[in-house]
């Protein structure tokens, strides 16, 4: 089976129906947006692949928002210097095409604080009658306070696993895949709630036809997490505790007790024991920010982790 194009792409939504809301109220105030023809400055956030630039697409889609009215960048990349801004400037000081410009940042949280933000603040008022700008993040308190006054808050929850997995399974019998349960579960639980990192996963391996896990020498394409799932599945803690430590970076770690959190039932099959789990990974966040060496307090957290039952 050939590749003809990314799963992502072929099934994003363009349109708001195709769109999957979790929240009805925020359902209804795009569609006012859409239907007064305008909208606020928005601040989209939420974890990554819950379809936070999908939704500003489809929203400047709807609006009929023409291409040169369009400015796309990344926090991450330009957003870091603040020579930057003199583009942003360039864009903004010239008329549009239709009835307004739209400044797009996805990773604005990755924006310098110390700059960058702080001159944003003072371009979104200069030209706030011709222009709206659009942002999306991951950790929205890596946003000043002052920017966060002049957007309105757009927070898009995550699906439920049963949903998640539902998505992903309904794009594989469209694409003709066969897949074993099990194997799909290995998947969600290595990837959620990122389901663009979840479509890309199974698509690489689904080549054959089949959905089948990552082989050893395709270390490239798998994931890490992934072989985490499925050592914690099999019984293997330790091994599990040894492959996550070597493999986290410290500037990973909130995400990997995020990850943990979202997949509780790896630890515990009861609701006690999944409870006593959410303390005990709250405990090793809290410890997180104190310890001196990032690898032993998640070592340790695993350790605990494991005498759940």
């Amino acid at each position: 089976m050939a590749i003809e194009k990314l799963w992502v792409e072929k099934y994003r939504p363009k349109t708001l129906d195709g769109y999957v809301f979790v929240d009805e109220d925020q359902r209804e105030q795009v569609q006012s947006w859409i239907k007064n023809g305008s909208i606020p400055h928005i601040l989209l956030s939420g974890s990554p692949g819950t379809g936070k630039t999908t939704l500003a697409k489809m929203m400047l889609n709807e609006l009929d928002v023409q291409d040169h009215d369009v400015l796309f960048a990344n926090g991450s990349k330009e957003g870091r210097k603040i020579e930057w801004i003199d583009k942003l400037i360039s864009f903004c000081s010239t008329m549009p095409f239709g009835d307004f410009k739209v400044v797009l940042i996805d990773e604005a949280d990755y924006m310098n604080k110390d700059s960058v933000q702080p001159a944003l603040r003072n371009l979104m008022e200069d030209y706030s009658d011709s222009v709206r700008f659009v942002l999306t993040c991951n950790y929205p308190h890596k946003i000043i306070p002052p920017l966060h006054s002049r957007f309105q808050g757009f927070h898009i929850a995550k699906t439920d696993h049963t949903e998640f997995t539902a998505r992903v399974a309904t794009i594989m019998v469209s694409e003709k895949v066969d897949f074993d349960l099990d194997v799909l579960d290995s998947y969600v639980k290595a990837t959620y709630p990122d389901l663009r990192k979840c479509l890309n996963l199974v698509q690489q391996n689904s080549l054959s036809g089949t959905l089948t896990n990552p082989r050893e020498s395709d270390k490239g394409i798998g994931d890490w997490k992934l072989d985490c799932v499925n050592l914690f599945k099999s019984g293997r803690i330790r091994d599990a505790r040894k492959l996550m430590c070597d493999q986290a970076q410290p500037e990973d770690m909130e995400e990997i007790f995020r990850w943990m959190y979202d997949n509780v039932s790896l630890f515990s099959n009861t609701d006690e024991g999944q409870d006593e789990a959410i303390k005990i990974i709250r405990n090793g966040i809290v410890n997180h920010s104190m310890v001196a060496d990032a690898e032993i307090n998640l070592s340790a957290t695993l350790i605990e982790l494991a005498g759940v039952s």
